[in-house]
């Protein structure tokens, strides 16, 4: 087996283990520095915005010897706003103007044809009017809040309303953070722009999922036992899933790199830049969501319960007991002094923590009832 496979396999019967939820304000506070930029950066540089969303047009010509950069200025001079200019493949400009009036287009056209030196009858326009863009935004913002509702609701239902406003807020710091970027950077926000926001966000929400099912059938009955407290028990989660958690981003984020720095990069392949960055933050983003961000506000949100606070005490005070006798009952001690508790303060093999004890004592044992691990 492979280093990483081992480790995944220590990492998931709990031998081994990163305190994710107790170093949970240092995540905080990271995210929260990352947001504020992203914030700064949309609110100084704002968005650049595609045609698509404020109005405007793009003419298309045919194989000409004008550079990119004096087509720019040619472009520029000729609207009076910033221009885009891309090369094609078979040698013609695509000029993409926006925030001008349709009705002032024939005239740019004219001017882009005597300045390039092509026929204007040979230049083909595409012409966005303001309030077809104005439309395109408001559904995209619709259609993101939908998304948003149905996956609280759903997560509630499935889950509980805790891990439902846990996994909004992990969704709402990937979009932030993403957007921010892109203002950042400078890249225009397309449809594409868009599609890739949704898409990411069904990769960070497959993450949180993940940890959360782990999380809830580890936690059933888990105030039967005075072992392991809430806390605890959500780290163990985020270790048992952590190497599949990098794994599947890893392998998404391959792809998507291809795309951002060969594609849109040594390729000069612009059109590809508005979907690959938002992508390739997103992805990157919603990983750190999952494992640092959504189930420590869960761990947050579930100490508060009465319930909670009772089991902690109860752990905390069991262990100086231990301490006190020289004896160790911390999440990392081995499952095997078990055998010292009482049968109503075993936790069930859902909530146990590490299983580092011989295979034959183990038999002798028996197992508690449970889905087998």
């Amino acid at each position: 087996m492979s280093k990483l496979g081992t480790l995944g396999a220590r990492l998931h019967r709990g031998e081994i283990g990163y305190d994710f939820v107790g170093k949970r304000k240092i995540w905080y506070g990271i995210s929260i520095l990352i947001t504020i930029t992203a914030i700064l950066g949309l609110t100084v540089r704002g968005l650049n915005m595609g045609i698509e969303f404020q109005g405007g047009a793009v003419f298309t010509t045919e194989k000409s010897s004008i550079s990119v950069s004096q087509a720019e200025t040619f472009a520029e001079d000729a609207s009076g706003h910033d221009a885009v200019v891309q090369k094609l493949g078979n040698g013609g400009l695509r000029v993409q103007i926006a925030g001008i009036d349709t009705d002032k287009s024939d005239t740019i056209k004219d001017q882009l044809a005597k300045d390039l030196g092509v026929d204007s009858e040979k230049i083909n326009a595409d012409l966005v009017g303001p309030s077809w863009g104005d439309q395109i935004a408001n559904k995209a913002w619709e259609g993101l809040a939908i998304f948003m509702v149905l996956v609280v609701i759903y997560l509630a239902i499935a889950f509980e309303w805790r891990m439902a406003i846990a996994a909004l807020v992990a969704l709402i710091h990937d979009i932030t953070i993403t957007v921010g970027i892109y203002a950042l950077v400078g890249f225009e926000v397309t449809p594409g722009t868009v599609i890739g926001l949704l898409t990411i966000l069904g990769y960070s929400l497959y993450d949180t999922v993940v940890v959360f099912d782990s999380l809830k059938e580890q936690t059933k009955d888990i105030t039967k036992q005075t072992r392991w407290t809430y806390s605890d028990v959500a780290d163990r989660s985020i270790n048992s899933t952590l190497v599949r958690s990098i794994n599947t981003t890893v392998v998404a984020l391959l792809p998507v790199a291809g795309l951002l720095f060969i594609g849109g990069g040594v390729l000069g392949a612009g059109m590809l830049n508005d979907i690959s960055l938002s992508l390739f933050v997103g992805l990157a983003a919603g990983a750190y969501s999952s494992i640092f961000i959504a189930t420590p506000l869960v761990a947050d949100l579930k100490e508060r319960e009465p319930q909670m606070k009772a089991l902690r005490k109860r752990v905390l005070a069991k262990r100086a007991q231990a301490a006190a006798k020289g004896e160790s009952l911390e999440p990392q001690a081995a499952e095997a002094s078990y055998e010292d508790e009482e049968p109503d303060d075993v936790a069930p093999a859902a909530v146990v923590g590490p299983r580092n004890q011989p295979a034959s004592r183990a038999r002798g044992r028996g197992r508690p009832s449970g889905k087998r691990r």
